[in-house]
């Protein structure tokens, strides 16, 4: 090789190299990464965005999915390269059954950091109930935020879904997996939005929680099966074997999506947790068990949907001293509210 070229390659290489080289964390946290975390904001001894971020990028985590539009938590993400979810909660679907509002929500919320933010959805709404009275306002906030995020030209980039709760099941229907169906109530709540999610290529976010289901029935399900410890099958259904109950879980409603006409619709997890006190079976080891194990299994598929990884999101990066609800619900966290982490957990 000519000596002259080579010196004219090398020098035309290297700072191609050097940008590799710093790229390379924002590649790894970008790759093939199932789990991501939700960051929870209900305490008053939290750490300040920037230095979450930072736990974020130091750990691994690729991903996270926030309760509320927050500028600093925006601030905080920009360069990052770590996945954003943002959740708009329930009291404020009725104000976005209004399209300029929707309009003024992405244009104050989304548009500004589009560029140095990787958005990757809007969830509207969280575990709206059919009896709730939000109920009525779900779908509609739903179309006009999708129509404001097009209007936008950011609909290549954020899709536009809501987070459901596995109850909206028929009663008698979410055992075994192939029997799952949704309830009338649920059906009509939910039929116009999955017809929505397939004609925009979205998923459905669903919060899956083996731990309250556990809780509930104790006597008819083994704690091993709720922990991905079980060491054979639990359930045979048909020709499909369940070892953990997340996996039943969640095939029982990919079940009642066929039902419901979409078969082929996607389910992000958009929760999924243990707690570490406050509850029957809440214990460190429990769940360092469990969120150890699940971000192992989500790296593949269910029985029914054996290709490709589960997206999931961990519920969450903290406990929240003051989130509502029983005592149970404060103690989450994979992380104290000092950064440390309470479970040795490895990402990506």
């Amino acid at each position: 090789m000519d000596s002259t070229n080579a010196k004219h390659k090398n020098s035309f290489m290297a700072p191609i190299l050097l940008l590799l080289v710093q790229l390379m964390p924002a590649l790894q946290i970008a790759g093939a990464q199932s789990a991501g975390v939700c960051y929870g904001r209900n305490g008053n001894n939290l750490p300040v965005d920037t230095e979450v971020v930072d736990l974020y990028k130091a750990n691994g985590i690729g991903r996270m999915r926030i309760y509320e539009p927050n500028q600093a938590t925006f601030e905080a993400l920009k360069g990052s390269n770590i996945e954003l979810t943002v959740t708009i909660l329930n009291n404020f679907l009725q104000g976005l059954t209004d399209a300029a509002a929707a309009t003024d929500w992405v244009q104050k919320n989304v548009q500004p950091y589009s560029a140095d933010v990787k958005f990757r959805y809007i969830a509207v709404g969280n575990e709206v109930h059919p009896t709730d009275a939000e109920a009525q306002y779900l779908l509609p906030a739903i179309q006009n935020i999708q129509n404001a995020i097009t209007a936008a030209n950011l609909q290549g980039q954020i899709k536009v879904s809501t987070a459901i709760d596995t109850t909206l099941l028929g009663v008698g229907t979410d055992f075994p997996p192939s029997n799952g169906a949704f309830s009338d109530a649920g059906n009509s709540l939910i039929s116009p939005i999955i017809n929505f999610l397939v004609s925009n290529g979205a998923p459905l976010l669903i919060n899956v929680y083996p731990y309250f289901a556990y809780i509930r029935d104790p006597v008819n399900i083994k704690l091993d099966y709720a922990l991905f410890t079980s060491p054979g099958v639990e359930v045979q259904d048909g020709s499909n074997g369940y070892q953990n109950l997340f996996d039943a879980l969640l095939d029982t409603q990919y079940s009642a999506l066929e039902r419901a006409g979409a078969p082929n619709l996607q389910i992000v997890v958009s929760e999924s947790g243990w707690p570490s006190e406050g509850g029957d079976a809440a214990t460190v080891d429990n769940a360092g068990t469990y969120y150890r194990n699940l971000i192992n299994h989500v790296k593949t598929g269910t029985p029914k949907r054996p290709n490709g990884a589960i997206e999931t999101y961990l519920f969450a990066m903290f406990d929240e001293n003051l989130k509502n609800g029983e005592e149970v619900e404060k103690h989450f966290g994979i992380f104290s509210p000092n950064k440390q982490p309470k479970y040795q957990l490895t990402f990506g």
